[in-house]
């Protein structure tokens, strides 16, 4: 992993900053991780080397994709974003913003990541730090003591602010550039709710599954446009649907609860009743052909027919009403179950991040610039990935609990 590393002296602390993050123990920030790696640590070259030492992650991330992609077999690019809870306001990009590692509004970084994953494995290989508008001193929202942190934060002066969705095509570009084609992407509503990164998808040739909220609106697959009557003045009329655009979720429930089917998408860890021991992974689905609408779509599709997609939506025989939705441009003839565990398989990107935090020491970084930020990540992920080829070359009996 670490030979694109310049020096001999960064490769050596690379391998002992991941053994540290490897060892048994409570945080692995920099000062805790240097005590429990005996003689090898030395808390200021560890600090140096992450913090400040100029190796550029990007080369280690495209390395442990090569490496990863064999043994995961991806099916799937999966983005998603989470985040890094600070108590104060010296770090790069840190600043009061929604996350979903909180559930709330609250002082945090927030980084966005792309997984390889398939129904057997997933690893982090790629990474971005989102800046918001406060640090950006090109944007109207720019907060001027933010601004002024950036030297000593040491983001560069070209960053500034983007949109977690065009940095999530970024890293899919990235990816992509690395040789790594993977004709599938899943992300949650964060990024499907929004029709650019939906667009931005399609036009790179990749197939998508992404969560929607119940607010999206879209014609029944089977509507057509016409064309209003031209009077002789004023500007020909553009065609248009003869009914205005509903709701997701409206759309589901006019199917009725009886359109729903059951579908079995895995088997999770807890013991059940399934083949393997294991709890069955199991609810009831309604899936239908729409158009998706939207200004957007609209200036894209430049007043012809709106594309016809799949709605996928949940809905559980205990509940009054669908429960989730995703939005898919899979082929018309995709059954049922490969829409469901397609749609499900986000779940390894959760897996992925309560492993690195948990375990790992993800969101252990103290450091407060942002060369450090990304060197931590990435070497969180090369642990990761680590813990995953172990996992996957041993026996059942040798991974089993104890």
């Amino acid at each position: 992993m670490f030979e694109p590393l310049g020096r001999v002296d960064q490769r050596r602390w690379g391998a002992v900053y991941l053994r540290g993050l490897l060892l048994n123990g409570g945080r692995k920030s920099v000062e805790p991780m240097a005590a429990r790696l005996g003689m090898d640590g030395n808390r200021q070259a560890l600090a140096h080397f992450i913090i400040s030492s100029p190796w550029d992650p990007a080369h280690v991330r495209a390395r442990l994709a090569w490496r990863m992609q064999p043994v995961v077999k991806p099916t799937a690019l999966i983005v998603d974003d989470t985040g890094f809870l600070k108590d104060g306001d010296a770090s790069a990009c840190v600043t009061r913003q929604y996350t979903g590692t909180a559930g709330k509004v609250t002082n945090c970084q927030a980084g966005v990541s792309l997984h390889l994953a398939s129904d057997n494995a997933s690893a982090a290989v790629n990474w971005r730090l989102f800046l918001p508008e406060s640090w950006d001193p090109a944007s109207s929202k720019a907060d001027a003591a933010k601004v002024a942190r950036r030297d000593r934060c040491g983001i560069p002066a070209e960053v500034g602010h983007v949109e977690k969705w065009q940095l999530a095509l970024d890293m899919i570009d990235e990816t992509r550039s690395w040789g790594l084609e993977v004709p599938l992407v899943i992300a949650d509503g964060g990024y499907g709710d929004t029709a650019a990164f939906r667009l931005g998808v399609e036009d790179r040739g990749l197939a998508y599954a992404v969560g929607i909220s119940t607010t999206t609106t879209a014609q029944p697959g089977d509507a057509r446009p016409c064309t209003a009557a031209y009077t002789g003045r004023g500007r020909r009329p553009m065609p248009s649907y003869p009914e205005p655009a509903k709701t997701v979720k409206s759309l589901v429930i006019a199917a009725g609860k009886q359109a729903a089917r059951p579908v079995q998408w895995r088997e999770g860890s807890r013991p059940g009743t399934g083949r393997s021991g294991h709890k069955r992974m199991y609810s009831r689905f309604v899936a239908l052909r729409i158009r998706p609408a939207g200004r957007e779509i609209r200036k894209a599709t430049a007043g012809v027919d709106l594309p016809v997609r799949w709605l996928l939506a949940e809905w559980p025989a205990t509940s009054d009403e669908p429960v989730q939705f995703w939005l898919s441009n899979l082929p018309e003839n995709t059954p049922l179950p490969v829409l469901v565990r397609t749609a499900k398989l986000r779940w390894r990107i959760e897996n992925d991040y309560r492993e690195m935090k948990q375990v790992l020491g993800l969101a252990h970084f103290e450091g407060r610039t942002w060369p450090g930020w990304h060197h931590h990540v990435t070497l969180v992920s090369v642990a990761h990935a680590f813990c995953t080829l172990q996992r996957l070359t041993r026996s059942p009996k040798e991974t089993a609990p104890a």
